[in-house]
This record gives C-alpha cells, sequence and structure tokens, in this order.
C-alpha cells in the first residue's frame, strides 16, 4: 500500500506588512489587512507582543476549531523574519506549518496564488523570512496587486506598491480576502495541497477600472 503523504497544516499564519498609519490599508499592507479579516472571522484577539515584534493572538480558527496563531510583524518589511522566527522558536512549531500572507505585483488583482514553497519573487518580506527560517520550503498566499500602468519605472512601482487602492479596487480587494478566508480555512480543514487545488484557479471578477 502506498502511503499517503502527511498534509501540511498551518500552525501559524503571518500577514507581512509595514506598521504605522502611513502604510495602513495600502496594497502593500495586505498581508496585514488579510490577517485582520480572520482575527475578526475566528473571533481572534490582536495584541503587541514584545518577545515577538509583532502583533500576536492565537485560540480555535477554521472550519474544525484548530489551534491556530496569527501574527503581523512590526518590524517593517524587510526584517519580517526575525518576528517570524520568534514565535517559531518560542512554540517549536515546524517551518513547514507556517503559512505567510502576502502582496503579489506579478498576480493580478482578483486573483490568489498559494504555494507549499517557492523563492522569494523580489518580495523584501518573503526574502527576510526566508533568510530566517533557513528555508524556502513553506507556504506562503500571494494576494494579486496587479502592475502598476508603467511597470517599468521603478519610481511608479514604489508609488503603485506604497499606494491605497481605489474604491473600486477596494471592492474588488473585499471579494478577494473571502476568498483568501476559504483557501486558508480549507489549508486548515484539509491540508495546504488540497486548497491549492481548489483556489489557485479562483478569479474574483473585475470590472474595467
Amino acid at each position: 500500500m502506498v502511503s499517503k503523504p502527511n498534509l501540511v497544516i498551518p500552525a501559524l499564519i503571518v500577514g507581512l506588512g509595514n506598521p504605522g498609519e502611513k502604510y495602513d490599508q495600502t496594497r502593500h499592507n495586505v498581508g496585514f489587512t488579510a490577517v485582520d479579516v480572520l482575527a475578526r472571522r475566528w473571533q481572534l484577539a490582536l495584541a503587541a507582543e514584545r518577545k515577538f515584534k509583532g502583533e500576536f493572538g492565537q485560540g480555535l480558527g477554521g472550519p474544525s476549531g484548530q489551534r491556530v496563531r496569527l501574527l503581523k510583524p512590526s518590524t517593517y518589511m524587510n526584517l519580517s523574519g526575525q518576528s517570524i522566527r520568534a514565535v517559531v522558536d518560542w512554540y517549536n512549531l515546524p517551518v513547514s506549518s507556517v503559512l505567510v500572507l502576502s502582496d503579489d505585483l506579478d498576480l493580478p488583482l482578483g486573483k490568489i496564488r498559494l504555494r507549499l514553497c517557492g523563492s522569494a519573487g523580489g518580495h523584501n518580506g518573503l526574502r527576510s523570512a526566508i533568510a530566517h527560517l533557513g528555508t524556502q520550503d513553506f507556504p506562503r498566499l500571494r494576494i494579486g496587486i496587479g502592475q502598476p500602468a508603467s511597470p517599468g519605472q521603478q519610481r511608479d512601482t514604489i508609488t503603485h506598491v506604497l499606494g491605497r487602492l481605489s474604491a473600486q479596487e477596494a471592492k474588488v480587494l473585499e471579494a478577494v480576502l473571502g476568498v483568501v478566508v476559504e483557501a486558508v480555512e480549507c489549508s486548515l480543514n484539509q491540508g495546504v495541497e488540497k486548497a491549492m487545488s481548489l483556489y489557485n484557479g479562483r478569479t474574483v471578477a473585475t470590472a474595467p477600472l
């Protein structure tokens, strides 16, 4: 009999972003926004935790009431791995149980992509996570924010990433975050690979912007 591989079930869900009002609700902070949505859905309180260098909360979440931990690093994006590493070490978690939620320039607004492992893809928060965890082998869920009008211009890219969504784009993102919740809950209940098969092809319909 061929044995089934172990399911990858998240125990720590990390949203990447930058702290402070300046960055609140920007495209680069959609990871923070997604964790806030999960916290509200599961009625988990997030509070500043000095030893983790971030906002942290834990309790029962998902469709089956699993023990889950939520983290929003307050180290700024480029040092996110410090915060993630602190939680992993404190709870002695396997790195494969860390699910990182981040924005993705290369995905259009309206799409998400879930992977079991992979490179940073130019994302400084993921690069820091990989450096501090010592491996690329942890799941990540990328939330599309789309490219700026002039993707070849670095200044335009920075302005786009650190800018806020239009009212119409915000409506699309709200729908996308509903899909993110479904994908995360599926990952908790049936494993990341199952969620990948169900949600990586999903697109939230967008009207012309």
